[in-house]
């Protein structure tokens, strides 16, 4: 597993990011595992994820000019991503959008550098269902930018459904013609879970919940 997945997972487990258990998600499955980006909740903590986006943006060798934050989750870690990539020499433009247009002022929903013209990286905690990704996929071509790729923290590779057998990020990645890049994914945290003695008791569920929801191709 490449450095940058084992930073993140290690990081998401210390902030309480990154639970085990039994959750039911909003899909009605019972999950082992729970992930929340809401629990990166301090500078440090976002600067110590933002690395993680960045290695993975680069070990993807994704090309684009300015980086793009869907509200909600995606406004902070999109500016984190903005400010690593500052600290690393290279200043981008940063854009966001509103959940509802402003009807005084510059009006609009969109907020930040203009998109017109540039090839833009898409930042989001996770794809569930694509609904929020897809609005945002739509807002930017609206406003003449080229989607270049979109990024996440963490792909659950697991189907849509069992008429889908796609996961959410493979479905994104095939209507939208763009890579979807993942800073770690199922396959990887059942890689994290054997390593880490504390969590060796989740790895059997892990397994479990991936062979009965798991897509395709989930390495």
């Amino acid at each position: 597993m490449s450095d940058h997945r084992t930073r993140f997972l290690q990081l998401a487990l210390d902030a309480d990011a990154l639970r085990f258990g039994e959750f039911t998600l909003k899909s009605g499955r019972v999950s082992p595992y729970f992930f929340n980006a809401g629990r990166f909740d301090s500078g440090a903590r976002l600067a110590g994820l933002a690395a993680c986006y960045a290695d993975a943006v680069d070990a993807a060798r994704l090309q684009f000019d300015v980086v793009f934050g869907p509200a909600y989750k995606g406004i902070p870690l999109a500016t984190a991503l903005a400010c690593e990539y500052a600290g690393r020499g290279r200043d981008l433009p940063l854009a966001f959008n509103r959940k509802e247009a402003k009807d005084h002022g510059e009006g609009g929903t969109l907020v930040g550098a203009p998109l017109a013209g540039r090839r833009v990286l898409v930042v989001d905690d996770v794809i569930t269902a694509g609904t929020a990704i897809r609005e945002a996929l739509g807002i930017i071509a609206a406003a003449g930018g080229t989607v270049a790729g979109i990024v996440v923290a963490l792909d659950r590779q697991e189907i849509a459904s069992e008429q889908d057998r796609r996961s959410a990020a493979q479905a994104v990645a095939a209507e939208a013609g763009v890579p979807v890049v993942a800073v770690a994914g199922l396959a990887d945290l059942l890689a994290f879970a054997a390593g880490n003695d504390t969590l060796a008791a989740y790895h059997a569920p892990l397994l479990a919940y991936r062979a009965r929801y798991g897509c395709d191709h989930t390495g």
